[in-house]
């Protein structure tokens, strides 16, 4: 009878020490930010001022592992070994985030940046961040962004990630199990620290600025495609430049684009910033080999911002990428095919910043509208990462997930934010409600976001200050058979997305605040 009793109170116990460990690992991680920012323009035009900086995040990879069968997975279990090149006794991976689990880097190919562009009209200062990374959740985003409001005193930051696959984890879902992370808490400070730095050098930097301002709305079809239907694509590069007013030097620009960095695909092990290295180079340097020049490069320091790549956005291996120096067709997941796309967008790039269709404008008014918003907590297996800590977010109320939208006006510039990886239809039109659907609604995600801003460029800025997964137009949510379109398996995306009301709580919430 004793025995059963010690049973039943270690039982007990263990329920207990699990609940309060669950309970806190679903912890509010910063119950006093809650943003509601609203500046209005009072007509009075100010001097535009810019600052640009960038700092390494590249990891540094101590040790090394045989893979045996070419899969690009760790697995001990079937004879693969590590080499203690610290000889330390254990493995110490860097683990890459996207695609599968138990993909441990082998070395870095070319280097990873926080890459940062504030812009500042004298009385409202805006820092836009870019990292290369596969997303950084909003819990990381607002260690950033206090830290900078505390030291460095921006109005307000947004930190977005380039969304690259072949950067470490920083949500936690790509580590050597399910249920292991594979975060490096050690790196996470690194970057961290690094972005904080390129900040504050980009606000030391300010100095008056003219801004140039062009677009290509349709020339970069040929290098992306759609991996769902509906065949929605969001292809416009939208490019600032921004140049010394007394020296007419570039000190910088800001590029967007929309697609997966993911052309090296799955069984790549080095880490890359994947086509943005090539794009932002290409902007910068310009595109050329030993024996031509295609384009000069402007100069300064290149930001690239993501956008709408949901749906999902790709250039897979089956998809051919034209050399821009002799028309070769590159083929597969090579680097030569990532140069060629880079250097291709970059061509792109350059050619509309100077085109008779480019804006400048040297005087302008920020505008700014910034909200916390919350969305349902949906996906079982998301809140099992929670829970367990595999994913390090907390949520609030009945476990609902804090996040954040914003507009920005400057001039003929719009912006808004995207807190993680939205469908294109959202964003330009096109939302559908097929047969199959798990809903039987219509579209509920209009009029698009697009048509709602008020600038001639019209950027959007996906990933930014969190990574919630994809949001999907509800009218297009399926998970249950039948499947979109008759086809015989369910799409991708859902499994990686927070619920079904991610895509209408995301639209009304955007919707609202460019209507105020």
């Amino acid at each position: 009878m004793k025995i059963v009793k010690y049973i039943f109170v270690v039982f007990i116990i263990f329920i207990v020490f699990l609940g309060v460990r669950f309970k806190y690992n679903l912890r509010d991680r910063h119950p006093d930010f809650n943003i509601d920012i609203t500046i209005n323009k009072t007509g009075q035009l100010g001097q535009v001022y810019a600052g640009f900086a960038k700092m390494p995040i590249t990891p540094k990879i101590t040790d090394t592992w045989n893979d045996l069968n070419g899969n690009a997975r760790y697995e001990p279990k079937k004879g693969e070994s590590y080499n203690d090149i610290n000889d330390n006794g254990m493995f110490d991976p860097i683990w890459i985030g996207g695609f599968h689990n138990s993909r441990p880097a082998q070395g870095v190919h070319d280097d990873l940046w926080a890459r940062v562009m504030v812009i500042d009209d004298g009385k409202t200062q805006i820092a836009i961040v870019s990292i290369d990374a596969v997303g950084l959740i909003y819990d990381d985003a607002v260690d950033i962004r206090k830290e900078v409001k505390k030291r460095i005193g921006c109005d307000y930051t947004i930190v977005s990630s380039t969304h690259v696959h072949q950067a470490p984890d920083l949500i936690g879902i790509w580590g050597p199990s399910y249920f292991k992370s594979g975060v490096n808490k050690q790196y996470m400070k690194y970057v961290k620290k690094q972005t904080i730095a390129a900040i504050s050098t980009a606000v030391k930097n300010l100095i008056p600025v003219t801004l140039r301002i062009g677009q290509d709305l349709t020339g970069a079809i040929p290098y992306v495609i759609d991996s769902r239907d509906p065949q929605e694509l969001d292809p416009g590069i939208r490019i600032i430049q921004a140049l010394d007013i007394n020296t007419e030097e570039t000190l910088g620009s800001l590029v967007s684009w929309s697609n997966h960095p993911e052309t090296l695909w799955s069984k790549n092990l080095l880490i890359s910033s994947d086509f943005p290295h090539y794009f932002r180079s290409s902007i910068e340097s310009g595109v050329f080999n030993a024996d031509t020049t295609l384009a000069k490069g402007i100069g300064g320091i290149s930001v690239f911002v993501n956008g709408a790549v949901g749906g999902l956005m790709t250039t897979n291996p089956s998809h051919p990428i034209p050399d821009p120096f002799n028309g070769k067709m590159h083929q597969g997941a090579t680097y030569e095919k990532t140069q060629a796309q880079g250097q291709q967008l970059g061509l792109l790039a350059l050619n509309a910043i100077r085109s008779k269709e480019v804006v400048e404008i040297t005087n302008a008014e920020i505008e700014l509208r910034a909200k916390t918003i919350t969305i349902p907590l949906e996906n079982n297996n998301f809140l099992l990462g929670f829970i367990l800590g595999v994913i390090d977010h907390g949520t609030v109320g009945w476990l609902d997930v804090k996040t954040e939208v914003a507009a920005i006006n400057i001039g003929p510039i719009s912006i808004i934010t995207i807190p993680g990886e939205i469908y294109p239809e959202i964003i330009n039109g096109g939302v559908v409600s097929p047969v199959g659907q798990d809903y039987k609604i219509d579209p509920v995600e209009i009029p698009p976001l697009r048509t709602m801003m008020k600038g001639d460029f019209k950027f959007v800025f996906g990933l930014a200050n969190d990574e919630i997964g994809y949001i999907i137009p509800k009218s297009e949510w399926d998970e249950v058979p039948p499947y979109l379109y008759n086809h015989h398996d369910s799409p991708y995306g859902e499994v990686n997305s927070l619920g079904p009301e991610a895509g209408p709580i995301i639209h009304q919430s955007i919707r609202d605040i460019l209507n105020e």
